[in-house]
């Protein structure tokens, strides 16, 4: 079992926390909107795809997901850290990475171990330059 921390709760990150939760490891979505993080206590999905809904309320209840606004929490004993979060268009067109920076930085000041990251978010070549 690994223990990983995925950053965001949409789509991609929800999806990614419940399938690698579901194949028995421990898993920690952080998300910055309170009240997302607390509809998905409640068991409220704020995506559909098929199946989700039950394998949350399985792995929650297995105690292999959980859902946090805390970077310390979420961080705690983790492996692995998936960013997963939005990239929307800016004003002219680009990716707005501020988002992407943000998680970044805040995984780079909250970690206590090395950790390895995997960024999930759709980036544009030469992101990782920073």
């Amino acid at each position: 079992m690994k223990n990983i921390c995925v950053i965001g709760s949409g789509y991609v990150g929800l999806v990614t926390a419940t399938c690698f939760s579901d194949l028995g490891n421990k898993v920690t979505t952080v998300d910055i909107d309170a009240s997302k993080i607390q509809r998905l206590r409640d068991g409220i999905m704020p995506i559909y795809e098929p199946g989700l809904e039950e394998l949350v309320e399985r792995n929650v209840k297995a105690d292999r997901l959980f859902f946090t606004t805390s970077y310390e929490e979420g961080l705690k004993d983790a492996e692995f850290v998936f960013i997963c979060v939005g990239t929307p268009s800016a004003v002219d067109g680009e990716a707005d990475l501020k988002y992407v920076r943000a998680a970044a930085e805040t995984i780079a000041t909250k970690m206590t171990e090395p950790l390895i990251i995997i960024n999930k978010s759709t980036v544009p070549v030469g992101t990782g330059d920073w």
